[in-house]
């Protein structure tokens, strides 16, 4: 029987990583491609601050073909829109039966009502493999499955800055605050995945500078533990 295509939108963090294990555990699908957005001003992951070396090494990892759709530092929407349109569109040339995109998404309404209007006016369907999940239980679930990540973007109006660069862990999951979703699901963290079940082998990372942007968003760099490291 032929599997069904499906690309996983990919942040490189622990949402992304759980959508990728459930996607995969499902004999029907067969996961084609990865679709990053990608700052070009900083040549990161959007929003979460990840290195492009470390993206690189994630994809190595999990064995699957990288798709990037570039946007600006501050991008509006429609340029967000414009990028995964064409990013998509260049994906279908080499994927011609490719119809559906998956999303980590857990279980903000709005966030998904937007991703389905916006994929129907392209002629993709989207898909919610984490969809309605128990986010204490996932969160306690990523981390006993073997899983590690390392926060890189704390919205401090939420969550303590101390918080960003630290292991997501059953340590840090007893002390977040009441309130806080344990997979940060309310923006108030993002993270970096460096290990787990779906890696071919782990990554080696070490944290670096600390970074305060817009007055708010409380960034700790990630990268590639390497003897000759990368200037930030």
């Amino acid at each position: 029987m032929n599997k069904t295509p499906v690309a996983l939108a990919w942040s490189g963090g622990k949402d992304s990583a759980m959508a990728l294990a459930a996607l995969r555990s499902d004999p029907d699908i067969d996961v084609v491609a990865l679709v990053t957005t990608m700052t070009r001003d900083h040549d990161r992951i959007s929003i979460h601050g990840v290195r492009r070396s470390v993206l690189e090494a994630q994809v190595a990892a999990v064995r699957i073909a990288l798709v990037e759709a570039p946007i600006p530092a501050a991008a509006s929407n429609a340029i967000y829109e414009q990028a995964l349109a064409s990013a998509l569109a260049g994906l279908r040339r080499t994927h011609p039966a490719l119809r559906r995109l998956a999303f980590g998404d857990l279980f903000l309404a709005d966030v998904r009502a937007y991703r389905e209007r916006l994929l129907a006016g392209i002629d993709w369907e989207p898909l919610f493999p984490l969809w309605g999940s128990d986010t204490t239980q996932l969160a306690g679930e990523f981390v006993k499955r073997g899983f590690r990540a390392i926060l890189t973007c704390v919205d401090t109006t939420q969550l303590d800055a101390e918080y960003a660069g630290r292991e997501f862990d059953s340590a840090l999951l007893a002390t977040l605050p009441a309130g806080v979703d344990p997979c940060g699901e309310n923006g108030e963290f993002h993270t970096c995945v460096y290990a787990g079940p779906i890696f071919a082998q782990p990554l080696s990372l070490r944290t670096g500078e600390r970074i305060l942007r817009d007055g708010r968003f409380q960034y700790c760099d990630v990268m590639l533990d390497d003897p000759n490291p990368e200037p930030v």
